[in-house]
């Protein structure tokens, strides 16, 4: 279940409005147009953000793996991709998490908040994608999946530094990276310039963050 203290539903889906939704710990969410949850929100600060040795190591292990961004709707969809987003949340989250039905409206359809997908492929074979929003001022790194039977190492946290080193490179103020709901999801504390929504303002202190989860 999603952490959501409060929810609401926008219908003004301009960059001004939505950089200032973001940035007071609002995320949008997949289950109609416009609908908002306000949560524990993690970004990065894309100015202080610089790779750690961590980072590398992972980007070192995915080096063959190569991001492409594309507009939605999605022209390349085909059911096998929203059979593999399907099959990834099942086996990491539990039956039901994530229908391919859901997966294929969100890369087809115009009634989506979301307007990338990143695909990312190994040797011109699709191997992973995430769903993202893109604004003027930041992007919002959600849903992702991957084939887990690829046997490429730390293939999640790769497709995420790699989407943080694409919103850095077209000088982006934030990257966000979705909420941290509860424990399992303090494996996005691993980049520098995070901060995270406590409800009322952004906090950088993290120590503090893996005390409220």
């Amino acid at each position: 279940m999603y952490l959501k203290w409060s929810e609401q539903t926008t219908t003004d889906f301009s960059d001004i409005n939505l950089n200032t939704l973001y940035n007071q710990g609002w995320l949008f969410g997949r289950t109609k147009m416009g609908y908002l949850y306000q949560t524990r929100s993690l970004r990065v600060d894309l100015n202080k953000f610089e790779l750690l040795s961590e980072n590398r190591r992972i980007l070192r292990k995915n080096e063959d793996v190569k991001l492409t961004a594309y507009p939605l709707p999605y022209e390349k969809y085909s059911w096998e991709i929203g059979k593999l987003g399907k099959d990834f949340y099942s086996t990491k989250f539990g039956d039901g998490t994530f229908s391919a039905n859901k997966i294929k409206e969100l890369l087809t359809t115009k009634n989506s908040n979301f307007n990338r997908v990143f695909v990312y492929s190994t040797h011109d074979n699709p191997t992973g994608y995430a769903i993202c929003l893109e604004t003027n001022e930041f992007l919002h790194y959600s849903y992702p999946f991957y084939d887990l039977k690829t046997g490429l190492p730390n293939l999640g946290l790769g497709m995420m530094t790699k989407a943080i080193h694409w919103a850095k490179e077209r000088h982006k103020k934030y990257l966000y990276l979705g909420s941290v709901k509860d424990k399992t999801a303090l494996y996005k504390i691993q980049f520098s310039g995070l901060e995270w929504w406590n409800g009322k303002s952004w906090n950088q202190d993290l120590n503090e963050l893996t005390s409220a989860v």
